[in-house]
């Protein structure tokens, strides 16, 4: 019998300089005002922010292989940058750009490779994707879970005589659509199809919903015999669509357990000073108990999370557990972690200009989006062959 070797769950030197660099810009780019600010704008998503870091940064590339402009890089790299850009609630779209849509898009391209070359569809998107002057979005509800079977929300209903099919339908709750430049919509048909569409074609419409989470507005989108170009058919599409999904669960929960570092961060840095009955809260030993067990949470979800970066990096068979695990895990931490910041906080932690509000909403929002931790321990109960209650 073969032994197998050990995941390594350390940062590499590259992950620990990206994740420095991505530090230092956020510090002054993502300060807690200026996130707060952005809340309140017509326009939430911060694109100038956006633009830095997915072009001088190289955050929009990264997944992308050197040979369609990218960087060649892995998830382990992407993640390690979502723990800084969940650190800071940062309100840009890398998830569903860099992660999500650029996941689904080199799934399709390697299955179209054979066919249609470095010239399909997929591919050409992915060379935009990669210098950062395109922005997508997998127009998705964002609850949907991997594994979850193909999104109906939409129909093919013919084709316009050129060759692009029209798309009818309505995706409620899609996650970073408002700022993208073109859209992945799943199409359900004879067979399934994903398609490329551009907001600005007439019969798209996107409309904006008041969001828990500001920080990544969430919206609608409808679409009246859209004409689109498809990207992948049949059970390359259903292979995309959850590469996707995927992608973003893993990413998300990385993010996940940056929002929870922090909040454990700031809390422990506030019980030091905070003082009652002449001592520093932080020398009650009711409040070490629940910090220290904030702080076993927050080392397992990050075991977890840093386990199913490395499956997803190098294409291991057991992706789908490690995905499962560390999007459930990583949930309950960050939720976990920003109620306690609140509540430790006392008085300043429940007002508007303290920013623990902003990591509660989005925790409590990210625990729902690419499916609950309910969701997910389900799933994961059915992968490992665990039976359920009688």
């Amino acid at each position: 019998m073969t032994a197998t070797a050990a995941t390594d769950l350390l940062y590499s030197d590259t992950e620990r300089e990206l994740a420095a660099a991505l530090a230092d810009l956020l510090a002054t780019r993502a300060a807690p005002a200026d996130v707060l600010a952005r809340t309140e704008k017509p326009e939430t998503c911060d694109t100038d922010l956006w633009r830095t870091v997915a072009v001088d940064i190289g955050i929009a590339g990264l997944l992308i292989p050197e040979p369609l402009g990218g960087a060649g890089a892995s998830y382990r790299e992407l993640a390690a940058a979502a723990e800084q850009f969940g650190a800071t609630v940062a309100p840009i779209p890398y998830l569903g750009s860099a992660a999500v849509a650029t996941a689904a898009l080199l799934s399709a391209a390697h299955s179209s490779a054979s066919s249609a070359g470095p010239v399909s569809p997929a591919a050409a998107l992915l060379r935009q994707l990669a210098d950062g002057t395109t922005t997508a979005a997998l127009a998705v509800d964002c609850a949907t879970c991997p594994g979850g079977g193909f999104p109906a929300a939409v129909r093919v209903a013919g084709s316009d005589g050129a060759g692009l099919a029209r798309l009818r339908g309505t995706i409620r709750g899609v996650a970073d659509a408002l700022p993208a430049d073109v859209l992945l919509v799943p199409g359900e048909g004879v067979p399934n199809g994903l398609y490329l569409i551009e907001p600005t074609t007439p019969g798209v419409h996107r409309t904006p919903v008041v969001s828990l989470d500001m920080t990544r507005q969430l919206c609608d989108v409808s679409l009246d015999g859209v004409p689109a170009r498809q990207v992948a058919v049949g059970a390359a599409a259903d292979a995309a669509v959850d590469a996707g999904l995927a992608a973003g669960a893993t990413v998300l929960a990385a993010e996940q357990l940056g929002l929870a570092q922090r909040c454990l961060d700031m809390t422990v840095a506030y019980v030091k000073e905070r003082r009652q009955f002449a001592r520093t809260i932080g020398s009650f030993q009711s409040l070490k108990h629940r910090l220290a067990d904030l702080w076993t949470m927050v080392a397992l979800a990050r075991a977890a999370s840093r386990y199913a970066a490395a499956c997803l990096a190098a294409g291991d068979p057991d992706a789908p557990v490690a995905v499962a695990l560390a999007k459930s895990a990583c949930s309950d931490a960050a939720v976990a972690a920003a109620q306690e910041c609140v509540q430790l906080h006392g008085g300043i932690g429940f007002t508007w200009e303290h920013p623990a509000h902003l990591y509660l909403k989005r925790a409590k929002a990210s625990s729902v989006t690419f499916g609950t931790p309910g969701a997910h321990r389900e799933a994961l109960a059915a992968l490992v062959n665990l039976p359920g209650p009688e």
